[in-house]
This record gives structure tokens, sequence and C-alpha cells, in this order.
């Protein structure tokens, strides 16, 4: 499968030199298109208040340009929206889902407990986090997160209407259904791994990380220990070098693949 590595949205948040993106994939595959996360949509760009809440927009800095949007991606390569057939979310955090409405035929594939977490937010904290606009009008199909071993992760199989080899890896920890997406595309694996992490320094051998990017994942993480651990299993399993693993948001390791 042919896979195209995407920035749908551009941050500029205080103290990280460089920036952050929003790694996204597009997959052409012989069922149609497959979208892995969305990041800002059309309506950021346009009403960026009526889903991004003021405390991310002064975090974030996001850049807000339309040209970055996953549907402009698609229609820059000669497609429509009607031909993104599924989209895969690592999870539902708002600079992940931002563009689900604009593609209103997709079915939308996210973890179950991802999907209870953002639709019974318990603060506003986690209100925030899952803007419910962003869901209006999508068609979600929830996986529970257990399957079959994948390179010594459990992995969400054989799911319909999907090829065989696009995969749901789970990543608990970020967020109670955070999950990573395995790809084999025709240069071999590859796995999404969201926000797993945030800077590619933390699954190299021995690891690093900047002040910011580490404040950053200890103040949105659900769930330390696991979080903590899925770390050290991708750190593991990039060194084995037979999958190629990325994080979301690391300008760096989307500049490398794209």
């Amino acid at each position: 499968m042919k896979v195209h590595h995407l920035n749908c949205a551009t941050f500029r948040p205080p103290l990280v030199a460089g920036g952050l993106v929003a790694h996204c994939l597009l997959i052409e595959t012989d069922q149609g298109l497959v979208l892995v996360d969305t990041g800002f949509g059309m309506n950021e760009v346009t009403d960026p208040k009526a889903t991004i809440d003021g405390l991310s927009r002064k975090l974030l800095r996001p850049v807000l340009d339309i040209t970055e949007t996953a549907i402009s991606h698609v229609e820059k390569r000669g497609y429509t929206a009607d031909d993104v057939r599924h989209v895969l979310l690592t999870h539902l955090d708002l600079d992940h889902a931002g563009g689900l409405r604009d593609f209103p035929k997709a079915t939308v594939h996210v973890l179950d407990t991802e999907l209870e977490a953002a639709t019974n937010p318990r603060n506003a904290k986690e209100r925030a986090r899952y803007p419910k606009k962003q869901r209006e009008g999508v068609t979600f199909e929830t996986h529970k997160a257990e399957g079959e071993d994948w390179f010594g992760f459990e992995a969400v199989k054989d799911i319909a209407g999907l090829p065989q080899d696009i995969l749901m890896v789970p990543l608990i920890g970020h967020t109670k259904g955070h999950t990573g997406i395995a790809v084999r595309s025709d240069d071999g694996w590859l796995l999404h791994a969201g926000d797993a992490y945030f800077y590619r320094g933390e699954v190299e051998t021995p690891p690093s990380n900047i002040f910011a990017l580490k404040l950053t994942a200890n103040q949105t993480e659900t769930i330390r220990a696991q979080r903590l651990s899925n770390v050290e299993r991708l750190r593991e399993l990039k060194a084995t070098g037979e999958v190629e693993v990325f994080s979301a948001h690391d300008p760096v390791e989307l500049a490398r693949l794209a």
C-alpha cells in the first residue's frame, strides 16, 4: 500500500524550538482511501473558537493554515472527501479529530474506551480535550483493546472494510483509549504511535527529552504507569529496526518520512 505522510496542523508552542506538527497518514488501498488521524479541519481554521478552547490556543499557538487540512491534502492529490472510506484515530483529542467533519461518509474507528471517555467527560478539562462539536454527524465503529500478537504487542486485526495490513495497536496511557496504528506499506511496517510520546529522543537509546514536552506529556497523561511502560516498549521495538516507529507531533520524524 502507498502511504503519504502529511502535516495536518502546525503549532508554535513556547519553549519548543522548531514547533510541532500533526503527523497524519493518507493510505491508498484497493477499497479506497484511509486516513490515520485528521489534525485540525476546515472548521478549526474558519472558526477556531468554536472547538479550540482558549488555553489550548494560548499553549499550542496553532497556525491554522487551510492548506494543511486533511481535506486539502486529499483534494491536492486528485481525490474527494467521499473517496476517504475510513479514518483510524489514535485518540479523540481535539488536535487529532478536528478534521472528522470534513469526511462525512467515512467510518471512524476508535477504541471503545476512547469514545466512552470523550462522550462522558468528567470535568471541564476533559470537555475541552474532547469538543463535542468535532463528533457531530460522525459514524463511529468501536473496537476493544485486545487481539493477536504483533511484534510483542496486542493488535486489533481484521477490521471490517480495511486491508489486513492495517492494525490498531493499543497504547493506553496518554488517554484511556489511546492506540497506535500499524500499516504495512510498500516499504515495510510503520507504527504511528500517536501521542504515546512527543519527542523522538524518548524512543532512542539512550533516551532523551526536552523539558517543555516532558511537562506536556505529564500534564496530558491519563494512566501514567501504562504510558511510561509503552514508551519503553516502543523504544525496544524501534531498536529492532523491524518497524518504523514515529509519533504524531515530532517535525523531524515527519520530515524524514515525508
